[in-house]
């Protein structure tokens, strides 16, 4: 299982767009890497036309989305008009891993073990590892397969990622962007006055002054 700030593994992979290095496929830019157990099932299709549906919305995050089903290349295809179907759409933007073996989904720890195929094997989870421009993980979400996604939860915790990596705030529990940051602990009273000068702080019962809320930094 890859932790929180390891470096994703620089796979070679089979894809519906023809081989692909990883690395070199996210660049600079954000990686969206999302799984899914088997083609032509129902949840993994509205997972991938949705995929689809905010494809814009990620790449003007500056991301690059990419997914892995347990498939050949050739079940991707033949699935492609299924899924453009569902989404109403005339195309997919972005590639689709072939992992029939399941090699990827064992080395990246994705198997589901309370789920099974037809031949009793566990189905590959639905992770979502997002990858930083460093090639590090800076965010993975498990789902079990019977539990589809919510791309509009991933949209906003990339903004969130986004935010925090060059700002010294974090986001409190249920923030979308716009809304009031919290600054870091270790921001010091002098320098918070300095970056953040509209901050207020809360007053607690403890009597600490951690609870300092300021607007969302540029």
């Amino acid at each position: 299982m890859l932790l929180l700030g390891a470096e994703f593994p620089n796979f070679e992979v089979e894809t519906t767009d023809g081989k692909i290095k990883l690395h070199d496929y996210f660049g600079e830019k954000w990686g969206i890497f999302f799984t899914h157990p088997a083609d032509f099932t129902p949840v993994c299709t509205t997972e991938l036309g949705t995929a689809e549906k905010v494809c814009d919305q990620f790449a003007k995050k500056n991301c690059r989305m990419i997914a892995l089903s347990c498939n050949t290349v050739e079940d991707h295809k033949a699935w492609l008009d299924d899924i453009k179907a569902w989404a109403k759409c005339n195309k997919i933007s972005y590639p689709i891993i072939a992992d029939s073996s399941r090699d990827l989904a064992v080395k990246l720890g994705m198997l589901d073990p309370d789920e099974k195929n037809a031949a009793g094997l566990p189905l590959t989870a639905r992770v979502v590892f997002i990858i930083g421009p460093d090639k590090k993980v800076k965010l993975s979400i498990y789902y079990p397969a019977t539990t589809g996604r919510n791309f509009d939860e991933i949209l906003r915790v990339v903004d969130s990622l986004q935010l925090t990596a060059y700002k010294k705030v974090a986001t409190p529990a249920n923030w979308k962007p716009g809304d009031k940051c919290m600054v870091l602990p270790s921001v010091k009273d002098d320098e918070c006055k300095k970056l953040f000068p509209e901050t207020v702080v809360q007053n607690m019962p403890s009597g600490k002054k951690y609870m300092r809320m300021t607007p969302q930094p540029n």
